[in-house]
């Protein structure tokens, strides 16, 4: 019995691990996302997995799954893995996702911020929505998509993309998030990601009455409202 217990450096990840399996989420992912790849060993949404275990556990580049989640037995178990495919087989994985993908993984994502989300219930007949809406400028070598030059705080001359997001800053939920490449100034986007926020959290006329949108000084050349 002794040879079945294994143990794991990431205790409260494993934990949070086995509340994401019983809460059903990536289950949500699968029905959504098919990346069209030839299996072999790992299936593309398994090394997606995979990914993001990874991310959660730190990791910063694809090279880092060897280190943090393949060794890791214990920590693979507690997100339903049996196995992690070797971090060289990651980027084909990635490669072969299209737009497509992307979309299907946003719909994904929307399903699950309204199954375990508390935004999407919130109760606007007791207080008012928050949403907050801004745009967080992330350096990047020049190499990759989408980077250019543009405005990074305290790095002049630098080169990167553009995160634009809006939080339910009630609950500390994001509720939608794009990204941009590096010239990409708050004004430009607003309008976008207010109307992916209003499909999101399904808002009618009587919630966008009672949500207060907030935005900094970037977005103030724009004039736009939820519904607009």
């Amino acid at each position: 019995m002794a040879d079945s217990i294994e143990f794991s450096a990431r205790a409260s990840l494993a934990a949070l691990g086995m509340h994401f399996q019983e809460s059903g989420i990536w289950s949500v992912v699968k029905a959504q996302v098919k990346i069209k790849q030839k299996i072999r060993q790992h299936a593309p949404l398994d090394k997606l997995l995979d990914c993001f275990i990874n991310i959660l556990a730190g990791g910063v580049g694809l090279v880092e799954i060897n280190m943090r989640v393949r060794p890791d037995s214990a920590l693979q178990r507690a997100f339903g893995r049996v196995g992690c495919a070797e971090q060289s087989t990651f980027s084909d994985t990635l490669n072969a996702c299209t737009p497509e993908n992307v979309i299907q993984m946003r719909t994904a994502l929307n399903l699950i911020l309204r199954q375990q989300g508390q935004a999407y219930r919130h109760d606007y007949e007791k207080t008012w929505q928050v949403l907050d809406v801004d745009m967080t400028g992330m350096p990047a070598g020049r190499q990759g998509e989408g980077v250019t030059k543009g405005y990074f705080a305290k790095q002049p001359n630098r080169r990167g993309r553009q995160l634009g997001r809006v939080l339910a800053t009630r609950y500390d939920e994001i509720v939608t998030d794009r990204l941009y490449d590096g010239k990409r100034q708050l004004h430009r986007n607003l309008k976008e990601l207010l109307l992916s926020a209003e499909a999101v959290l399904e808002l009618t006329e009587n919630k966008r009455k009672l949500t207060i949108v907030r935005i900094d000084a970037g977005g103030a050349k724009t004039k736009t409202s939820i519904g607009s």
